[in-house]
């Protein structure tokens, strides 16, 4: 990783008798958070239901799609996808996991919505962009591979 720096003020430091650094490096300061563990499992059972004949590949590489493009919005935007992510994320520790992914796609909430209606687009974008003989169940229209 190269080291990107950022100058700071000398009065950046909190103890007295500890001289104020002159630069930070930036590449610790602006991590974020990977999507993948809070968008995953309910992207992976949005597309099972949706598409319950998609092979298993398909489905990986949709969801590391889905992945790729959250991890890529804005930061405000992101930041807001990732803590409606957290919260649907929590919520699917609830018994019955496919009830309440059905009734999370199923709601018309602002905001719970609009995070079903992202990972479907992307989800949906990919598949049948990807592989356009694809059907309606998942299932490949024409027989072929993969």
């Amino acid at each position: 990783m190269v080291a990107v720096t950022a100058p700071v003020g000398r009065g950046a430091c909190r103890f007295r008798d500890q001289p104020a650094p002159e630069r930070y490096d930036l590449g610790l300061l602006m991590r974020s958070v990977p999507s993948a563990p809070l968008v995953g499992p309910f992207a992976e059972r949005l597309l099972v239901l949706d598409f319950p004949a998609l092979p298993p590949e398909r489905r990986r590489a949709a969801i590391e799609f889905t992945f790729r493009r959250i991890d890529g919005l804005p930061s405000v935007m992101r930041l807001g996808v990732t803590i409606i992510a957290a919260l649907v994320r929590a919520a699917l520790v609830l018994p019955r996991r496919d009830l309440v992914v059905r009734g999370l796609a199923a709601t018309t909430l602002p905001l719970l919505g609009e995070y079903v209606r992202l990972l479907r687009s992307l989800g949906y974008a990919y598949v049948f962009e990807t592989w356009p003989d694809t059907r309606a169940d998942g299932s490949s229209g024409a027989g072929s591979a993969p």
